[in-house]
């Protein structure tokens, strides 16, 4: 992906609940450590708007909504640590369930995960998802069935209240330009 000024990046597309590009560490060259927040979230978001710019999608033009940055774990026990940028520009403090899924499908695709293999991931604030694969087959192709668990606490909880009048109560459509005067 040609992130602009020079920059360039690779990655691969990986489908774990949604879909992720995910990035490794010869390739961001960044410290996944909380301390660098702000770093980590700026260089995500840029390759996140550089795969929108060069219509980068999953299969079937599906939006790829997440950035995964991996590397390194420095939990015990851990096998790898990443860093998740997700839609809206926020970042997952846990390792992510659904990258978790998505790493460990790249892993099974480069032959590193076996059927019934078992990953550990560290999120960007310390905590551990363990993951394990199943792989199936269906028409003709292999892919992973994926089971995490973990630990998550409740962060919030909201109510949506929309306006039964509201054009836009179920989102903006590209294109879109509201009510007209008069219509």
């Amino acid at each position: 992906v040609d992130l602009g000024a020079g920059r360039t990046v690779r990655g691969d597309i990986a489908w774990g609940g949604n879909w992720f590009f995910l990035i490794g560490p010869d390739e961001h060259r960044r410290n996944l450590d909380a301390a660098h927040l702000n770093e980590l979230l700026d260089f995500t978001s840029d390759v996140r708007r550089a795969l929108d710019r060069h219509g980068i999608t999953g299969r079937d033009g599906g939006l790829i909504d997440h950035v995964e940055l991996y590397g390194e774990a420095s939990a015990d026990g851990a096998d790898g640590k990443n860093f998740v940028l997700c839609p809206g520009g926020e970042y997952d403090r846990c390792p992510c369930g659904t990258g978790t899924s998505a790493k460990m499908a790249c892993l099974a695709a480069d032959g590193q995960l076996e059927d019934g293999g078992r990953w550990r991931q560290e999120g960007i604030l310390g905590t551990c998802f363990d993951g394990s694969i199943r792989l199936a087959e269906q028409d003709g192709q292999v892919g992973v069935l994926p089971r995490i668990r973990g630990r998550a606490w409740i962060t919030a909880e909201s109510t949506l209240r929309l306006g039964d009048d509201d054009p836009f109560a179920h989102g903006i459509q590209k294109g879109a330009h509201g009510p007209r005067e008069g219509a």
